[in-house]
């Protein structure tokens, strides 16, 4: 019998992603085995069981080929093929329908809902979110030849045969043989056989870029990997340090719900420890982390974003994996994908009134810090010098038409775009949440995921396809 006989079908299946995502990097001279090695946790998979969400909001569909999906929670219409997904948050609650025009398209009408298909990947402990913004396949929000690291965050973006390091975004784009760094968010339209630095902040659209990339020396502090691969840093060690807490409501199939208002939902799968309060229109999402928190009216925490010891004053949005300690948000603050706003107690952060916090922003400092109302503030802030060079306000942002350079981060384009484009977002969000939730109108997510049940499937315990789930289908 030869060595690939003697390997697990998990084993071979892991192979065969290597390989594929080996194969469109090979320019790079870019190889995955290493980090697939020293992080996927066979043996801990069969400790997991799967899981998935069913609402009478969300049409269904789940067919799971030949795949690992330990951990996952499945929500919406998801196709997984030859696929090892690994503690995964597959939303897909806001999935395109049949009939849908979508403008960039030609108003062309969807002839059947969107689907999530998942292909020959590798997702490690990453969320997958939103729909898809590719208008090449509006029907199908598709990643196929991937490999994603820690708490890596896919959100509307086609992935063809990419690598993601730890704590990476990639955010409404479509991306082909690429590799982006740890810490890295893109949002740049389509991108092809590129590399992006870690430590890289990219927003671009026809009207606008926004750039900045952190100091080597700063960022190797808060994330980076080691040569296994493995993450390292103060925000992989605070991830690290908390996860205890969420393999406990991983042990127990029945648990007393938290109290929350009737327009609010607290997902089975959040922690919610300390003197937190929620208050109306609150969405706290699956594996959200809430420790002496206080959420205002129509405030969220979404999925691996953490609020301890802080203050949400209304309407606040936490993109995925944002983590807001000791500070005060004033109301209608936007807090992006994987920032980390680690205020102490002797030093305490303050955002004012309607600011946005650009994605992967770093604010640790030593002592108070204010960020007054209505200013746009990134990268790394240690001390109040540091706001001199990563903030700015946004009615100053508005009168840019052409350029500006201010320390590493540079703009160019109307930034009045930039800001409405912002503002809109954020509006979408809040009214998808049901944080505009009033008098029966506007219902969203706070309200409609209160209904969800939860069922459970398990791995093979023993035999060739130990770790692997059963081959199955669930329809309507």
């Amino acid at each position: 019998m030869n060595e690939d006989n003697n390997k697990s079908q998990l084993t071979r299946l892991n192979d065969r992603i290597v390989s594929r995502v080996n194969v469109n990097l090979d320019e790079f001279d870019f190889d995955t085995e290493s980090f697939v090695k020293n992080n996927l946790e066979h043996d801990k998979m069969l400790k997991f069981y799967a899981f998935y969400g069913i609402t009478s909001q969300h049409p269904i569909y789940f067919h799971f080929r030949n795949s690992n999906i330990a951990g996952s929670y499945f929500l919406g219409k998801c196709y997984v093929g030859r696929s090892a997904i690994y503690k995964s948050d597959i939303r897909g609650d806001e999935l395109k329908r049949q009939g849908d025009s979508i403008r960039s398209a030609k108003n062309i009408p969807l002839v059947e809902d969107e689907m999530i298909a998942i292909r020959d990947s590798l997702l490690y402990k990453t969320l997958v979110h939103s729909n898809s913004h590719n208008p090449e396949s509006p029907e199908e929000f598709g990643i196929r030849n991937t490999i994603s690291a820690h708490y890596a965050n896919i959100h509307g973006s086609t992935l063809e045969g990419c690598f993601l390091g730890p704590f990476a975004t990639v955010d409404l784009m479509n991306l082909h043989s690429c590799i982006v760094g740890e810490f890295s968010y893109v949002q740049a339209g389509e991108l092809f056989h590129r590399i992006i630095d870690p430590g890289t902040v990219w927003v671009r659209s026809q009207n606008f870029e926004f750039k900045y990339k952190f100091k080597k020396e700063v960022l190797d502090n808060f994330v980076g990997v080691n040569s296994k691969f493995q993450p390292r840093g103060i925000i992989y060690d605070f991830v690290k340090e908390r996860e205890s807490d969420y393999e406990e409501l991983f042990d127990l199939m029945n648990i007393e719900p938290v109290k929350a208002p009737a327009s609010s939902a607290v997902n089975r799968y959040a922690v919610v420890k300390g003197k937190t309060r929620i208050s109306e229109n609150v969405l706290i999402s699956q594996r959200a982390f809430l420790d002496n928190a206080v959420m205002g009216k129509g405030s969220n925490a979404q999925e691996n974003s953490y609020i301890i010891n802080s203050t949400l004053t209304g309407n606040n949005v936490t993109a995925h994996g944002g983590k807001i300690i000791h500070a005060t948000m004033g109301f209608e603050t936007f807090v992006g994908f994987n920032s980390f706003l680690n205020g102490k107690e002797d030093a305490p952060i303050e955002i004012g009134e309607g600011c946005i916090v650009m994605p992967h922003t770093i604010i640790d400092p030593e002592m108070p810090i204010t960020i007054p109302a209505e200013h746009l503030v990134w990268g790394f802030i240690g001390s109040k010098k540091d706001l001199e060079t990563q903030m700015i306000s946004l009615d100053d942002l508005a009168e840019v038409r052409d350029s500006i350079k201010i320390g590493k981060m540079t703009f160019t384009g109307k930034g009045s775009v930039f800001i409405d484009a912002f503002r809109r977002r954020i509006n979408h969000i809040l009214l998808e949440n049901g944080a505009l939730f009033e008098n029966g109108e506007d219902r969203g997510h706070a309200q409609d995921d209160q209904n969800i049940s939860f069922n459970i499937i398990q791995p093979y315990r023993t035999g060739e396809r130990k770790g692997l789930y059963p081959s199955i289908r669930i329809k309507p």
